[in-house]
């Protein structure tokens, strides 16, 4: 099964992660999220996530709750909100299924303290040392991050557990 992981905003992420019965998983494919635009105009190109997640025809999609992060500004909230909705809208018009988590449920499943982005890029390559091009630079830690919410979803997911530390939702 493949499970699209989501780390939203114009700054996260898109992991596509395979999870087979009794092997290992293996990391697909993850890219930053296309944008389109520059300073205030930019926004998620919808077009090119769609584009991206078509070609790789996830069954499931886990995604991070979004939310006002503290010292955020008017503007920037708005930004990071439009970028998480448009990802949202994604996901509904490609019919594909998806699990809204929480933060700190994918954070604590993982091992990860605190809010620093380095450890889960590190706990990504950890999981996947093969897919170190991926996530070579240290700003890839938005796509680490969505290889971890999408391997934390998978194991919900795959049991057909519909409390993933979040809530599902059908497209």
């Amino acid at each position: 099964m493949k499970i699209l992981g989501i780390d939203p905003g114009i700054r996260g992420g898109l992991a596509i992660v395979d999870i087979s019965d009794g092997a290992a998983p293996r990391l697909i494919d993850a890219i930053d999220i296309p944008v389109i635009g520059v300073g205030a105009k930019e926004r998620a190109d919808v077009l090119g996530i769609r584009t991206w997640i078509l070609s790789h025809l996830p069954q499931h999609a886990v995604i991070e709750r979004a939310q006002a992060m503290p010292k955020q500004g008017a503007s920037s909230g708005f930004k990071y909100g439009r970028a998480v909705g448009a990802i949202e809208a994604v996901l509904a018009c490609c019919e594909i299924p998806m699990t809204i988590v929480e933060p700190t449920a994918w954070k604590k499943f993982h091992r990860l303290r605190g809010g620093d982005k380095e450890t889960s890029r590190q706990r990504a390559l950890q999981l996947f040392p093969a897919a170190h091009a991926l996530l070579a630079r240290r700003k890839d830690h938005g796509r680490a991050e969505a290889v971890l919410i999408a391997l934390y979803g998978a194991e919900f997911t795959a049991n057909d557990n519909d409390d993933a530390g979040g809530q599902n939702r059908a497209a």
